[in-house]
């Protein structure tokens, strides 16, 4: 059997070709685009192509599964992939390393999705990216009204359109402005740079909403109670195939919804969650599920029972809460089934 390998980078990878057979290794350089990966696949007879999950990774996925071979792609932040104590680290050794590791049925792989749900997946990342930068925009008017002893209604009252009309009468061009006032003609560069950004975020969200529309897992996905479009695309997005998982564990694993397990001996410790897999839609299920106890009584008896009536275990109910929101939304897009408090109870 032969492997090839693959150390992407920017402008040049790292091609090795392991023989199984032989044992014999070959190495070579060449550009990295999409016709010079092609033809260095097809002349390499290689059975298998396995490479790093990375920027450059969809793409060439794709590549392979063209060329005809099977593609393996690597989890590189796994325990069994990272260097320890190594004197020498190139491209080549890493290469050997991937096509080493999955001759020895050691490779830690990760899912591949499909062009369209990676384009999907990229669309609902960048919609996350604009609504981190409109915060950092208001926050700046927030600080450029403080330096100047001005007072700023806090919370969404700050934002309304009479409100945005008086800071408007605030600012002031840069060639209007004297010494003084600069803060004034910030406060104008912002409220600019605010208005840009909502009005692209609205384009990416009515994109998204349109999508969703016609995805029946996503509409299925808002049958539960204080489920929104943003949540339930995320989950369709990333579960992507759920019948590659095989428990409802397994999900939670993915997530980083599970606690941390530490067994030797007598002794087995649990921690805290492991925190691994999409920090976004973790984040996200956290937020729903604080949501949850007030609109979905399902969900909040399961938070009273975890937390037995104590403060201090308020945290710990909610992630509770979060991992078992997830797994019903797992097992409804595997079942094709829509929201029902009677089986959740049950």
């Amino acid at each position: 059997m032969k492997i090839l390998a693959l150390d992407l980078a920017k402008s040049k990878s790292v091609c090795c070709l392991l023989d199984t057979e032989t044992g014999e290794v070959q190495y070579r350089t060449i550009a990295t685009t999409a016709a010079m990966i092609d033809r260095g696949i097809r002349r390499s007879g290689a059975e298998h192509l396995v490479l790093e999950v990375c920027t450059l990774a969809g793409w060439v996925y794709d590549v392979g599964v063209g060329a005809g071979v099977t593609v393996h792609v690597a989890n590189p932040n796994h325990e069994g992939w990272r260097w320890r104590n190594v004197k020498r680290k190139t491209d080549r050794l890493d290469a050997l390393k991937l096509a080493e590791l999955l001759a020895m049925r050691q490779l830690p792989e990760v899912h591949m999705p499909s062009r369209a749900v990676r384009e999907h997946r990229a669309l609902i990342e960048y919609r996350g990216q604009l609504v981190a930068r409109q915060v950092r925009v208001k926050n700046t008017i927030r600080s450029v009204l403080l330096r100047q002893g001005l007072s700023f209604t806090p919370g969404k009252c700050g934002w309304t359109l009479k409100t945005r009309r008086e800071l408007a009468g605030l600012a002031l061009g840069w060639e209007q402005a004297c010494d003084g006032q600069l803060w004034r003609s910030q406060l104008g560069e912002e409220l600019a740079a605010l208005e840009e950004i909502e009005s692209r975020l609205a384009r990416v969200e009515g994109r998204l909403d349109a999508l969703a529309r016609t995805d029946g897992r996503i509409r299925r996905l808002q049958t539960i109670p204080c489920v929104g479009p943003r949540t339930a695309e995320m989950l369709v997005a990333v579960l992507d195939d759920p019948h590659r998982f095989g428990s409802g564990k397994q999900v939670g694993s993915y997530v980083g919804l599970t606690p941390r397990q530490y067994q030797s001996g007598s002794m087995d410790r649990q921690g805290r969650i492991s925190k691994q897999g999409h920090r976004r839609l973790r984040s996200l299920l956290v937020e729903v599920s604080w949501l949850a106890l007030r609109y979905n009584p399902p969900l909040r008896a399961f938070y009273q029972r975890v937390c037995r009536g104590t403060p201090a275990r308020r945290k710990i109910a909610i992630v509770a809460v979060a991992r078992k929101l997830l797994i019903i939304a797992w097992a409804m897009l595997r079942d094709g089934t829509t929201w029902s408090p009677e089986r959740v109870a049950a």
